[in-house]
């Protein structure tokens, strides 16, 4: 009987180390993981940081040979002095306007493409789709040439139409929801079909709701795409009239380069007005974007 005991003892021992090494174990690694998380996040937010610290920051401490993390005094009127001396409004009115009607556009083009390429039956269907991924492998560079000539040969240079059409088509945007919609089963499909469904009420009712976190998650894209274009807009908008906000912080050096001090604290500052929009859109549709692992869990 105490032999008995004995064993039992010693088997609740074993087993008590073994939970509390195991413990120790979990926990140093959980520890671990934490630290390099920090680490990263630290590394993606300084340069953030660093650019809104800049935009505060006076002339002659932008020009200081040891930087400083912190302003020493805010010079606020950096924002100001920008929307004065650049015609910034004007930018944002033009950005706004391009990167509506791209994200309009690529939206509509790509549910569309991305249905007849998941669901419909039709020859060379496949044949198709890879052409459209081999667009995604040609960059603007290569293509600008023919298109700037077609826009000057219709008229469109320093128009909304010239920012916009050559950018209304997007290969990834078919990629990803041809995709998602692969990944919905046929019979919810069928299921609108038999209640009366067309093949847009089957792509609005029943496709674009089970889709909706792939959507918003490369409409973001798409728009901070648009948002930030600078090659194109570059190319077809030659005056003001049409200039974006990445040109517009590009000649905001070149107007003030003959100053002897320089303004790299207006920049930052422009810079800060720029990011605004995309910021505000990533904190609004951040939660639609991490249910993209649950949508597709939930579909299967």
């Amino acid at each position: 009987m105490a032999t008995q005991n004995t064993a039992m003892d010693n088997a609740a021992l074993i087993k008590e180390v073994n939970e509390a090494h195991k413990h120790k174990k979990y926990s140093v690694g959980y520890h671990a993981q934490t630290v390099v998380a920090v680490i990263v996040t630290l590394i993606m937010l300084f340069p953030l940081y660093w650019m809104i610290a800049t935009s505060f920051k006076s002339a002659e401490e932008v020009q200081l040979v040891i930087p400083t993390l912190f302003p020493h005094e805010f010079h606020p009127e950096n924002y100001l002095n920008v929307l004065q001396k650049a015609n910034f409004m004007k930018y944002y009115w033009n950005t706004i306007v391009m990167t509506a009607g791209i994200l309009l556009l690529q939206v509509g083009t790509g549910v569309l493409a991305a249905y007849g390429f998941a669901v419909g039956r039709f020859k060379g269907r496949n044949a198709l789709f890879y052409v459209v991924l081999g667009a995604l492998m040609i960059p603007l560079q290569v293509t600008f040439i023919p298109i700037y000539i077609m826009c000057a040969n219709w008229n469109l240079c320093d128009t909304f139409l010239g920012l916009i059409l050559p950018e209304a088509v997007s290969a990834y945007y078919i990629f990803m929801l041809r995709n998602t919609f692969m990944s919905i089963d046929q019979s919810y499909i069928d299921a609108g079909r038999i209640d009366g469904l067309s093949r847009l009420g089957t792509i609005w009712y029943v496709l674009v709701p089970m889709s909706k976190a792939t959507i918003f998650t490369v409409t973001l894209v798409t728009f901070t795409n648009g948002w930030n274009a600078y090659f194109w807009p570059k190319i077809i908008a030659k005056n003001e009239v049409r200039r974006v906000l990445t040109v517009g912080l590009a000649q905001l050096k070149n107007t003030f380069a003959g100053q002897a001090v320089s303004n790299y604290h207006e920049i930052m500052a422009g810079a800060v007005l720029a990011i605004i929009p995309v910021v505000i859109l990533f904190l609004i549709f951040q939660k639609y974007m991490m249910m993209t692992g649950y949508s597709k869990a939930a579909m299967k």
